[in-house]
């Protein structure tokens, strides 16, 4: 059983050696352990640092192309690379290494292929009072959607086994967080949440500047995901709004029109036809989207093969090739044992014949 820890990095070269001596080296069931790092495009020494620790695998990227991005390369890296499972943790040291054990043990026994670590929202002092509000709103609405009992939707403490790895496509650009479990429930992974510690801030976030600018973002994550994986019910909703309210201006016409016989209030009727015009049209994109969504989903499974076709051919390969180097140096080793080993002593009789000693 073979573990490979990914680590996103960008200009990480301050904390990273700390976040890399908090790994874990031994984990029972795990025969394994490599890491791995992702450098996002840093413009500091981080795969000095790495390398210096001695990190195995460095994927790197000539420019930073977001948290998003670097993840799922990590995850093609590890599963190109033999892993069976895959934890994601961050180069700030904000999770605790030795809780990977903790988010590990479920996989290892066969109860989930997701286990997400679930932080002490509430009593971590750093967030603020209306981050907390934000990472409690956005979890609950990842819950809705993934039809999941994940408490902290945010967190990118995680681990992942081989076959869930393989099924997770991420198309957002600013995080993977929210997707990837709202994908999970909509594909019906086992998934689960382990209550995990968190260290001392070692530095700020670098994935918003500002509360505004985390919020909106979360927000449009939030919006986008929920369109993406739930449209039929996002539009039908949506539709509703305009649709009732055109409803209601089309009834008070009619019994206007009824009571007092007059032909006024022509506005009126135009404007509710307007809006139950725009609820109709509203749910005919949703009708649309939801079948958008069903063919999305056969390209995704389509995908799953693929790649799984893809590392196993990587795997042989690299079998074939061991297995050829093997060859190759016991042919090397039979050579020379034999042009070491010593010759039979001839000796020649009296009678000119040859007898071996």
């Amino acid at each position: 059983m073979k573990l490979i820890i990914q680590i996103p990095c960008y200009n990480e070269a301050p904390t990273l050696e700390v976040a890399l001596n908090d790994l874990p080296k031994h984990i029972d069931g795990i025969d394994t352990i490599e890491y791995l790092i992702i450098n996002d495009g840093s413009r500091d020494d981080t795969v000095e640092v790495a390398r210096r620790w001695g990190v195995h695998y460095v994927v790197h990227f000539g420019q930073n192309r977001g948290l998003a991005k670097g993840f799922m390369a990590g995850l093609d890296a590890c599963l190109r690379n033999g892993a069976d499972i895959i934890v994601n943790t961050d180069a700030d040291n904000q999770y605790c290494g030795d809780d990977i054990e903790t988010i590990v043990r479920p996989i290892l026994e066969g109860r989930s292929d997701i286990v997400i670590g679930s932080r002490p929202i509430d009593q971590t002092e750093h967030f603020s009072p209306l981050k907390k509000k934000l990472q409690h709103l956005g979890s609950w609405v990842v819950r809705r959607a993934s039809r999941s009992e994940i408490p902290d939707a945010p967190s990118g403490f995680r681990a992942f086994s081989r076959e869930a790895a393989l099924r997770l496509n991420v198309t957002n650009e600013y995080t993977y967080t929210l997707e990837t479990i709202v994908q999970a429930g909509r594909e019906r992974i086992p998934m689960q949440a382990e209550d995990i510690r968190t260290n001392k801030e070692l530095r700020p976030s670098r994935l918003f500047h500002s509360m505004f600018g985390y919020v909106k973002k979360s927000i449009l994550t939030i919006l986008r995901t929920y369109v993406m994986y739930k449209p039929l019910a996002f539009f039908t909703i949506l539709g509703a709004i305009p649709f009732g309210i055109g409803l209601i201006l089309g009834i008070r016409f009619l019994i206007i029109f009824i009571s007092d016989h007059s032909s006024g209030h022509v506005q009126s009727l135009i404007l509710a036809a307007t809006l139950l015009m725009m609820g109709f049209m509203t749910w005919v994109v949703g009708i649309l989207s939801d079948t958008i969504a069903s063919e999305r989903k056969i390209l995704e499974d389509t995908q799953y093969h693929a790649r799984r076709a893809d590392y196993t051919a990587d795997e042989l390969k690299k079998q074939l090739d061991e297995k050829e180097a093997e060859d190759h140096q016991e042919g090397v080793a039979e050579d020379q044992e034999s042009q070491t080993k010593p010759l039979k002593p001839i000796r020649i009789k009296s009678d000119g014949g040859v007898q071996g000693s």
